[in-house]
């Protein structure tokens, strides 16, 4: 699968893509394997559509996903730490199971129905985040 990002670059969207740095803001990835992709530091991810997409041991640490649709998307074993998840993002019944989130901006993001289990969530923000029925046993919230 390509996409044309903001900043006119093409890119393959595919397992262990590099895509560290892409501006693919309001990009439609739903559905898409990215397992293991690196979209760390200064990725625009804001609005991107990533529904049911598979993230698995994806690196998104730092990214910017402000207002991004993650519905039912597979994060287990992410690296989001320090990424920028809050306001309208929408996690709901994504799988974070055993993710790093330390330091993540979760403010007012719908975790709703995630799966947080062993989910490493220190210094993370919480504010007002929607955790309807989300799992959080063995999440580590200190």
């Amino acid at each position: 699968m390509k996409v044309t990002g903001t900043d006119g670059k093409e890119y393959t969207i595919e397992p262990r893509a590099d895509l560290s740095g892409a501006s693919l803001y309001r990009a439609n990835l739903s559905r898409a394997d990215l397992r293991g992709a690196d979209l760390s530091g200064t990725t625009n991810l804001r609005g991107v559509n990533l529904r049911g997409a598979n993230l698995v041991g994806a690196n998104l640490r730092g990214a910017d996903l402000r207002g991004a649709d993650l519905t039912d998307a597979n994060l287990r074993g992410a690296d989001l730490r320090g990424a920028d998840l809050s306001g309208t993002t929408n996690l709901r019944g994504a799988n974070l199971e055993g993710a790093e989130l330390k330091g993540a901006n979760l403010r007012d993001a719908n975790l709703s129905r995630a799966d947080l289990r062993g989910a490493d969530l220190r210094g993370a923000s919480l504010a007002d985040a929607h955790l309807e029925g989300a799992e959080l046993k063995g999440a580590n919230l200190r």
